[in-house]
C-alpha cells in the first residue's frame, strides 16, 4: 500500500471511503437484480455454450439486441472502476490491475450464476459471465489508466516500475546515516572483465 503525502493523505482516505460505500451499494443492487424471483410464463433452458445467447440476441436485430447485451455488459461494469478505487493504489502495473479486477468480476459473476439455480424464473447462462467480464474490463480500460496517470502527474508519484540504471550512470553519494554526516566517498565499482577465450 502506498504511503500518501501529507497533503493527499486525507483526500485519498475520502476517495477510498467513497469507493467502499459505492461498491457496497452496487453489490446490493446487483444481488437484488440478479437474484430476484421472476414471474414468467416459461423459462429458457440453461445455456452452457459460450456466445449462444449473444448470437441469439444479435439475430433479433438492432433494437431487440441492444437491451439484453447492454444489461449483460453493464451489470458488473462499475466494478472495473470501483475495485481499483477501493484499492487506492496509484503506482501499479496496469496489466496486473486489469487482471485482478476482471478476475474478481468473473468470480462474482460465476457465484451469481450458481446462486440463480435456486431462484424461480432465473436460469444459468455462461454468456452472462462472459459479458460481465467484458463489461468490467472495458470500464477499467476506459477509466482507470487515465485517472491513475493524471493522479501520478499531479502528485509527482513515480510510475510502478522505475527505469533501469544505465552502466555509465554514477551512483549518488549519500551522506545520511554516516558518522558526522560526512560522506565516505563513492561506492567502489569493479571494472568489467572480459570472458576467457
Amino acid at each position: 500500500m502506498e504511503q500518501p503525502g501529507p497533503d493527499g493523505g486525507a483526500r485519498t482516505a475520502h476517495y477510498r471511503a467513497a469507493g467502499v460505500v459505492l461498491l457496497v451499494a452496487h453489490l446490493v443492487f446487483v444481488g437484488w437484480y440478479a437474484l430476484r424471483p421472476l414471474d414468467v410464463p416459461w423459462v429458457s433452458a440453461p445455456n452452457t455454450t459460450p456466445f449462444a445467447t449473444v448470437r441469439a440476441d444479435l439475430a433479433l436485430g438492432f433494437p431487440g439486441a441492444v437491451r439484453p447485451l447492454a444489461a449483460g455488459l453493464g451489470l458488473l461494469a462499475p466494478l472495473g472502476v470501483l475495485l481499483p478505487l477501493v484499492g487506492g493504489r496509484v503506482a501499479v502495473s496496469a496489466f496486473a490491475s486489469l487482471c485482478r479486477t476482471t478476475l474478481a468480476a468473473g468470480v462474482l459473476a460465476m457465484l451469481l450464476e450458481i446462486a440463480q439455480t435456486g431462484v424461480p424464473g432465473q436460469t444459468v447462462d455462461i454468456d452472462s459471465v462472459l459479458l460481465a467480464i467484458a463489461g468490467t474490463a472495458t470500464a477499467h480500460l476506459l477509466v482507470v489508466p487515465a485517472v491513475r496517470r493524471r493522479t501520478r502527474n499531479r502528485r509527482g508519484t513515480p510510475s510502478a516500475v522505475p527505469p533501469p540504471l544505465r552502466p555509465e550512470e554514477e551512483i549518488p553519494e549519500y551522506s545520511q546515516g554516516c558518522p558526522g554526516g560526512l560522506s565516505q566517498g563513492s561506492t567502489p565499482r569493479i571494472p568489467r572483465v572480459g570472458t576467457a577465450p
